[in-house]
């Protein structure tokens, strides 16, 4: 062992060795500058009795109070963060100690002038405190110094001047790790602008936003405030965006509640902070039960919403879960993590395609799925535009061959995730997906299983979606592609897209199709400038966008209820059910066959004939 290791793994102890002998000192010297006092600064007029006595009790004394300190952890607190804790911890040694020495001294009979012990147990205190905190007093100011010195730290605001933003300018503060310098605090209440919290001043409200990030040069803004509506926080970062800062954000109350408000709990803002609309909330625990003990299936199981499901049904203590996906990786990277956060649940992994009838029959046969998620499915509408009759083997066939098997074996409830492309369909995509509907429909009336569809908009951040291709391109430099001014559409984040389907799970009575109220549509190029703006940088200046044209099969707008389905509510007022069109089930089976017949033949009329099937599909281009 080197000499410079040694020393750093020696330094606590000697710290606290250091610490010990000053005490040592500061205990004796109490006790003889007390009587110094007492005597008005003068030896001369001391007795000399009280100093026998002194001199007598100092090694019980010393022994005494420093086993005292060491009991209220005078010696293991962290000395450069001490706080008002830390203050009362010397108080309450200080006092205990003094509170022995007159029971003893008491007990034996060695009586000392009442002016000594408190004189005493003043200097006492005084000196064990103001060592204590003046180390920390003189690494807050060379920290200071030094980042005051160091133009590289991030010049930072705070907004919100509550306990939150308190406890993070605390942290900012007193750790050297962190590279952040706050400059300046927002909070709305006029009652705190213009005092200061932790010596940093609070500056002014929401609208003082922009003009105090340019006077501050502010790099960062914190959004610390994790009791205030969801609403009203999209409102302060729509005005943070503006200053084309980076944002970070606390992110909820609970937080506060468990005590875990520090910079390891902030996260970016994301851009599904910025939708118009609050965020679904449906507490599982009271609809999971149905799950509790179950044997559930998920295909597609790998994918984003299929992943999100399994983790959602494997924190409700399933019977057993089974995941089916074609894609090994994906299947693999779930495995992995819930073995990691479930070891002792009944986890089956499985590499199989929904398209293989024998594969899902020997599946169902094996393990007699109680509840089946078929999230398995080609989703990509370009890409289907250029292979149409994948489309309809994959999403069609993979769902029917599925549906089949659950009715066979026994399934209790089989939940389809389906699209708001399915509605007036303008690519194939979205009319395979209709067809799913029509299957499920059908099927529920035909079989004792629960059929039901979910249907819902965009997922923000799945695999494909528009959120990740926007990122990738501004990290690139841009442009970022959109693919025309007007387009608009609707989106949920994919814990809100599980949270539907699960509910729907819950609810399902058989053949409903349950559709979310997503608020009002979001345009494409207003979340092209939001992620460019909460990248930290300036739409057509930093990054430029570009209009691309309508791709094959895309429409301006999505639907999510065709105008004869009508609405109904449910408990949720958020999910509503979309009653089943009438449809003539003998002549549909017919055309299944039919329409399974031409896409095996890879024939170039699949179009057509969907469109028999769905004549709400408009063929395009």
């Amino acid at each position: 062992m080197n000499l410079e290791s040694f020393v750093e793994k020696n330094a606590p102890r000697n710290r606290i060795a250091l610490l010990v002998v000053i005490d040592v000192i500061l205990i004796a010297l109490s006790g003889f500058l007390a009587l110094y006092i007492r005597y008005d600064f003068r030896f001369s007029n001391m007795d000399m009795q009280y100093v026998d006595y002194e001199i007598f009790c100092l090694p019980l004394n010393l022994a005494v109070t420093l086993l005292i300190f060491a009991l209220f952890r005078l010696y293991r607190s962290v000395w450069r963060f001490a706080s008002t804790t830390e203050l009362l911890n010397v108080i309450g040694a200080c006092t205990t100690s003094m509170v022995i020495q007159v029971v003893v001294m008491s007990v034996l009979r060695m009586r000392m002038p009442v002016s000594y012990y408190l004189m005493k147990y003043v200097l006492l205190m005084m000196g064990v405190g103001i060592l204590r905190f003046t180390y920390r007093i003189l690494r807050m100011l060379q920290e200071r110094r030094i980042g005051e010195r160091n133009d590289a730290r991030k010049r930072t605001m705070i907004v919100g001047g509550g306990e939150a933003g308190a406890m993070i300018i605390k942290e900012l503060q007193n750790s050297r790790y962190l590279d952040q310098c706050v400059c300046c605090v927002v909070d709305d209440n006029v009652a705190k602008q213009g005092k200061y919290i932790r010596g940093i001043k609070i500056m002014g409200g929401r609208d003082d936003i922009p003009r105090l990030a340019h006077e501050y040069h502010i790099d960062e803004i914190i959004v610390a405030m994790p009791s205030t509506p969801q609403s009203e926080i999209r409102e302060i970062l729509n005005i943070c965006k503006e200053t084309n800062c980076n944002m970070k954000v606390l992110p909820g109350l609970y937080q506060m509640i468990k005590g875990e408000v520090s910079m390891s709990k902030l996260r970016k803002v994301e851009i599904e902070d910025l939708l118009g609309r609050d965020p679904i909330r449906i507490q599982l625990d009271q609809i999971m039960e149905y799950v509790s003990d179950q044997v559930v299936l998920v295909t597609g199981g790998g994918g984003s919403i299929g992943s999100e499901l399994c983790r959602q049904i494997a924190a409700h203590s399933p019977k057993r879960l089974i995941i089916v996906d074609i894609y090994e990786n994906n299947a693999y990277d779930i495995q992995q993590e819930l073995k990691r956060k479930y070891p002792g649940m009944d986890l089956v992994v499985l590499i199989a395609s929904v398209r293989n009838t024998h594969r899902i029959e020997s599946i169902f046969a094996t393990y007699r799925p109680q509840i089946v998620y078929h999230a398995a499915a080609h989703k990509h509408v370009p890409l289907m535009e250029d292979s149409p009759n994948e489309a309809i083997k994959n999403n069609v066939f993979g769902t029917y061959k599925t549906a089949k098997a659950a009715d066979k074996y026994g399934t209790r409830r089989f939940v389809l995730i389906s699209t708001d492309k399915a509605v007036n369909p303008t690519n194939i995509m979205g009319a395979s997906k209709r067809i799913c509907e029509m299957i499920i429909q059908t099927m529920n009336s035909r079989s004792r299983t629960d059929f039901v569809a979910v249907r819902f908009g965009n997922v923000l951040g799945s695999n494909g979606s528009v959120i990740p291709l926007f990122k990738k391109q501004i990290e690139q430099g841009g442009p970022v592609t959109v693919t025309h001014p007007d387009i608009i559409r609707y989106f949920m984040t994919i814990p809100e897209a599980v949270s539907l389907v699960l509910q729907a799970g819950a609810f399902a009575k058989g053949g409903e199709i349950f559709v979310l109220d997503m608020g009002e549509p979001v345009r494409i190029v207003d979340l092209a400038k939001n992620l460019i703006r909460l990248s930290g940088f300036r739409p057509y200046e930093d990054i430029d966008i570009q209009f691309t044209g309508l791709r094959p099969g895309e429409k301006l707008y999505e639907e999510l209820l065709m105008s004869e389905e009508g609405l109904q509510e449910t408990e949720n007022k958020l999910i509503h059910i979309g009653k089943p069109i009438e449809l003539n089930e003998e002549l549909f089976l017919k055309q299944l066959d039919e329409l399974k017949k031409i896409s095996n033949e890879d024939s170039i009329n699949i179009r057509k004939k969907v469109q028999e099937i769905v004549p709400t599909y408009v063929i395009k281009g």
